[in-house]
């Protein structure tokens, strides 16, 4: 098992933003992107890390990004310690042993460009805050609506729509993304990069959706971001993570309850059993909640892609 890593430092670099999960430095016409171990649940960041989260997050962003680079461009330039190092040193950065094998697996250099100000999320599946929301439209009569699009009355919790949703999120410099309309969308980003953003991500979702069912597992939801550079459409952030999607076990997938699953849903599930309001600071994670969620991040890899975490 590889290092637990909650937090990073580049002497000499400069950090261009702290996420949630990621650590990202400025290196001028590209961006280094650093997944640690960190696991954000309820928009808090937990004080425990989950082994191996940060490599499983990168690794599978790489694996994604090459298989859908011809439905949309990305901007991942290389993942490679030789060609990320040499970039340091170039930098003027001091690249040590300690730093490679800091950096080493959990590590992207990219090409730095606009960041788009949707989220773009689709839904194959009913469950999550769009079930909340769901069942709050009856009684009220005439069509159903979720997020302005008609959908069946009467699903239960995590039963398929007849075709995924292209439901957006406004996004939130803290706390939670909120959700909006396609056309709310239009109105932040104009009609046709909105059309734009809709089409690829359906795309995106259903090629990956296809993909992942051959191998056992369903994609319930996943959230896009996307980017321009020189005005050109691109995936951007990370895609098809267990961070960023509902991976749910295809064998025992059945409408009507919660499903088994290969994300973050195992801690919130577990973390809904204590007493705490769900604001900072999050509780420490029990050793065997940390491992086993690091398990489920670990299957979701070897599912995908076919191969062990490289160690």
């Amino acid at each position: 098992m590889s290092q637990i890593v909650l937090q990073t430092d580049i002497p000499g670099l400069p950090k261009f933003i702290t996420g949630k999960v990621r650590d990202v430095y400025d290196l001028g016409m590209e961006l280094l992107v650093v997944a640690t171990d960190r696991l954000s649940a309820f928009d808090v960041v937990l004080p425990t890390g989950i082994p191996d989260k940060g490599r499983v997050l990168s690794a599978l962003t790489t694996f994604w990004f090459d298989k859908t680079k011809d439905i949309v461009p990305n901007h991942l330039v290389a993942t490679d310690m030789d060609t990320i190092g040499a970039r340091l040193r170039d930098a003027g950065v001091a690249v040590t042993a300690d730093l490679i094998a800091l950096l080493e697996g959990r590590t992207q250099l990219v090409r730095k460009c606009e960041a788009l100000p949707v989220e773009c999320v689709v839904r194959g599946y009913l469950d999550g805050s769009a079930w909340k929301d769901y069942q709050t439209l009856f009684g009220h009569g005439g069509e159903v609506k979720l997020y302005d699009i008609l959908v069946p009355i009467g699903l239960r919790q995590g039963e398929q729509f007849p075709a995924p949703l292209f439901t957006p999120a406004a996004k939130a410099h803290t706390g939670h993304d909120t959700n909006i309309t396609a056309s709310q969308a239009a109105e932040i980003v104009g009609s046709d990069l909105a059309k734009q953003l809709e089409e690829k991500s359906i795309e995106l979702y259903d090629f990956a959706q296809s993909y992942a069912a051959e191998r056992g597992i369903l994609i319930a939801d996943t959230k896009f971001e996307f980017g321009l550079l020189d005005g050109q459409l691109i995936l951007i952030d990370e895609a098809l993570t267990p961070d960023s999607s509902r991976f749910w076990e295809a064998r025992t997938y059945k409408p009507g309850k919660a499903q088994a699953s290969f994300d973050k849903q195992f801690v919130r599930d577990y973390l809904e059993t204590l007493a705490w309001d769900k604001t900072y600071p999050g509780p420490e994670l029990p050793q065997e909640i940390a491992e086993k969620t690091a398990g489920k991040y670990r299957e979701a890899y070897r599912r995908l892609t076919g191969q062990e975490l490289p160690r």
